[in-house]
This record gives C-alpha cells, structure tokens and sequence, in this order.
C-alpha cells in the first residue's frame, strides 16, 4: 500500500482515494475515511467530499504507530504488536482482562488505558475478547470503538489456537469436542444436555506430546464459550494441569496450564492477513 500521495489538481477525497489506492476494496477506503485513518497534510479528515487542492499531501495511518516516550509496561504484560488500530498483547498468567464485579485485581486493560493516555489523555483502548485470570497468551485490544466492532463481529471467523498440558495420558491422537454448556454458575461451567439456556461448544484437539502421566495438547476453538475447554478437558477426565475447579488434582507450576499461543485475524483497517505466535511460557514448558 503506497504510504503517500500528492494532489496534483483538485479533486474531491473519496475520488482520490478510491483513484490513488486502486488496490484496496471500496468498502475499506469507506472505513479508513469513517474511522479516521485518512490524513490530508497530517491532519484527520472524515469527510468524504472534503476539497483537495493541488500539493495536498495524503496519507493513510494505519501501520505501526510512532514510538513515543511512555512508561514500560508492568511485569507479566507486553506488547507484541501495536499501530494506530491495534493492540496485541502478551498476558501472563494472574492478569483478568478486565476488571470483575468485586473491581479486584490487576487487569491488563486498566495497564493498557495507561499505556495509550501517557502519549494522549484523550486515548483509550476496547476490549474485544477475554481471557481467563489463569490463561496466559495472546489477546487483541482495539484503539477506537469501531474497529472493536468490525473485530468482534469477525471474530467467530479468526482462527484461536491454545495449548494446554493435561493430566493423564490421552489415548486419541485427535479429534472433536462436541457438549452444550449451561453459564448460570460464575465459578463453574457445567455441561448439560442441550436445551433453551445451554450453548453449544466445539473445540478441535490434537496432541502434541505424551509424557508418562500428562499430555501437551493443541485445542482450536470453533466456539468461543466460556471455560469452554476447560470443559471438555475435565469431561475428558484429562483436566488441564492446575485446574482445581474443573478436577485437576496437580499444581506443579503454581498456575493454569493453558496458553492462547497462536492467533490468526484480518486487521480491521488494512485488511492485512495478521499472525501472531507464543511459545508456552517457560515454567509450563518445563512440564513437558
């Protein structure tokens, strides 16, 4: 995508974009002007009849944004990709997303609003999906309310892949998780038979590695439920290691074994192909 361009006669802007950006699709330079990503001489412009004038200098600012002076971010976080639409961060285990009902916690929201108002008070950032406290890994912030919509209603289409170390030797090499969920307990998800308040869940498994008593196990969502394969681990009789709720009887490194390890998303404003991979962090992968 061209980074810039000069007018050399007047013209009005939605013209010009869809002119100079021959590439893009129609309904994305639409966005750009929507969301404010469009630039006449570094200034935002919206208005898709705004007047151009030769020597105008157009830019679209949605790459990475400017690093300026803001403070690191708190031990347990950071960020693995930021630009003027996105963040993507790494949360370590012990960090809610957002803070609960009681307002307890650490929350990686609240680290991130101060990460985006130490350059702008006027900043803000949107939640567009949520981690377990316990789950490390990946997760996706959005910089204005509206690509947190465009993300969200994609979100179902994105491909999220976790891995967990289980208890016990699995037996199938892979295969598909199937139950309806009931999400009236806060505390513990149950399966139940299908009916008008259950949900159903999905998640793809694979294994990864065997150990003599516990399992590395790749699990990709179909369904984004709540404790979802936390569920179907424990109904497994596998429960992810250190998942007391859910049956696990052992703990050794103090925390969840799961882990948000790979996502794969269309950027809401440039509509790049996006892929972000972790590694399970060290003191799970001692495990295996």
């Amino acid at each position: 995508m061209p980074p810039q361009h000069t007018v050399t006669e007047a013209a009005e802007l939605l013209p010009f974009l869809f002119e100079n950006w021959p590439d893009m699709k129609r309904t994305r330079i639409k966005q750009w002007l929507k969301f404010g990503s469009v630039r006449v001489n570094d200034h935002s412009v919206t208005r898709h009849d705004h007047k151009l004038k030769p020597g105008d200098k157009i830019t679209i600012k949605v790459g990475h944004a400017p690093q300026k002076a803001a403070p690191p971010m708190p031990s347990g976080l950071s960020i693995v990709h930021e630009d003027e639409a996105i963040i993507v961060l790494n949360k370590g285990s012990g960090w809610l997303t957002v803070a609960t009902d009681s307002g307890n916690g650490r929350t990686a929201y609240a680290a991130l609003t101060d990460h985006v108002r130490a350059t702008d008070a006027r900043n803000r950032v949107w939640i567009v999906h949520r981690l377990d406290r316990d789950t490390s890994g990946l997760i996706v912030f959005a910089k204005t309310e509206p690509y947190k919509r465009v993300l969200q209603q994609n979100w179902h289409r994105f491909d999220k892949t976790y891995l967990a170390i289980v208890e016990g030797v699995m037996k199938r090499d892979s295969g598909t998780l199937r139950c309806h969920l009931n999400e009236e307990f806060s505390l513990r998800v149950r399966s139940v038979p299908p009916g008008e308040d259950t949900r159903e869940a999905i998640t793809h498994f694979k294994v990864l590695k065997r150990t003599h008593n516990s399992t590395l196990v790749e699990l990709k969502l179909e369904t984004g439920r709540r404790h979802q394969l936390r569920v179907h681990l424990s109904d497994m009789g596998h429960p992810i290691v250190g998942d007391k709720p859910y049956g696990a009887k052992t703990d050794p490194a103090r925390r969840l074994a799961l882990h948000a390890s790979e996502l794969r998303f269309i950027h809401p404003a440039t509509d790049e192909k996006m892929f972000f991979e972790l590694p399970l962090p060290g003191v799970l992968a001692k495990l295996v």
